[in-house]
């Protein structure tokens, strides 16, 4: 009995032992490659050292305009735009009219001053004849302070009435005539560019009713230099400060661009959680235009030490993850996986995988992958 039971287990465990499933076979490890003297001349090698460098945070930006030479042109009356004198692109100076409206503000404005004008005129003779009516006894002397008093006041009354008029763009050689006593019967109000630039915008449209101060007629900006508001994230802040200088990159524009940066925002952006880095660059030909989305490389002053090696070096497996082929005592060439860090223009920081002293291929990588597969 006792040996029919044992028989019985031999077979129960064998049987259990066919149906266990299979350990899969590990992958094979690739084969170091060796080459021949000849084709050892062909493949160039790099000795891994720590290096101090500056560290470059890629980042993406949005082109505006340089706020500190743009304006948005307001009109200072309201009324109907009667006719539009340039259009988006042409280059103005200071003080150029922009368009002409046809204003009720600027007519009172005008009246306004004629009238003020010819009061202080009036006033201010019969303040010169009380004075030398008090010479001879003529009037007391509170009737002619009176009168000197009645002077000045509407001469500063017409001095403010001339301040209101040119600060509503009035032409000088109107205000000029208006001074000499003659009478202009009618002009239009005037929109003018506030600076130097060239007409970025035309917000306006003939027959377009604009009211006082409050509707946008254009925009007027110093296009040879613009603002990029590089997105920096949170872990790349540390190594961003202003001075700094960037490269700039515009998919669309055939030619890079170099900057600085000038200010960092004290808040983060609500919307990307990033925090906003603003570069001023130069804009020759115009080339950068407002909303243009770029790319940045910041190369930050604060300098860090750590494994670099050239990017040459990197390949990658079948698995995408990065190896380099290391020189092993023996003269054969191995892989050896690496943890990538930043990008620093044509070198990687390598954060882990190699040490000091490690010699690298950096020329010929290809074909030492090539002759592996093999």
């Amino acid at each position: 009995m006792i040996a029919n039971l044992v028989a019985l287990s031999l077979v129960a465990g064998l049987g259990l032992a066919g149906c266990a499933p299979k350990a899969e076979a590990p992958a094979p490890v690739p084969r170091n490659v060796t080459l021949t003297d000849a084709q050892r001349q062909h493949v160039q090698i790099y000795t891994v050292s720590s290096l101090p460098f500056n560290k470059a945070v890629e980042a993406t930006g949005i082109v505006d305009f340089d706020n500190d030479q743009a304006t948005s042109v307001l009109a200072p009356f309201s009324g109907p735009v009667s006719r539009l004198l340039v259009s988006p692109g042409d280059k103005v100076v200071k003080g150029q009219a922009l368009a002409t409206v046809d204003s009720p503000d600027f007519a009172a404005a005008l009246t306004g001053y004629s009238k003020a004008l010819a009061t202080a005129q009036t006033n201010r003779k019969l303040a010169d004849a009380d004075k030398d009516l008090l010479g001879h006894n003529g009037i007391s002397v509170r009737e002619a302070q009176q009168a000197q008093t009645d002077a000045v006041n509407a001469e500063a009354d017409r001095d403010a009435a001339l301040q209101s008029l040119i600060s509503l763009g009035a032409d000088p050689q109107t205000v000029a005539t208006l001074q000499q006593g003659q009478t202009v019967t009618h002009i239009d109000g005037v929109v003018r560019s506030p600076i130097s630039g060239i007409v970025a915008e035309k917000l306006i449209t003939p027959g377009q009713l604009l009211q006082a101060g409050s509707t946008p007629a254009f925009t007027v900006a110093d296009l040879s230099k613009m603002w990029v508001m590089a997105q920096i994230p949170d872990a790349d802040l540390a190594f961003v400060h202003p001075g700094d200088a960037v490269e700039i990159v515009a998919g669309s524009a055939s030619a890079s661009f170099t900057g600085t940066i000038d200010n960092i925002a004290a808040e983060v952006d609500p919307d990307t959680r990033s925090v906003l880095a603003r570069v001023a660059v130069a804009n020759p030909g115009n080339l950068l235009k407002k909303q243009m989305y770029v790319q940045v490389r910041i190369h930050s002053h604060q300098q860090n030490t750590g494994m670099l090696a050239p990017v040459s070096a990197i390949l990658r497996d079948d698995e995408n993850l990065p190896f380099v082929y290391a020189v092993q005592p023996d003269g054969s060439y191995a892989r050896q996986h690496v943890t990538l860090g930043d990008r620093n223009g044509d070198q990687y920081e390598i954060t882990d995988g190699l040490k000091t002293g490690d010699r690298i291929v950096v020329d010929g990588g290809l074909f030492l992958q090539f002759m592996q597969s093999q």
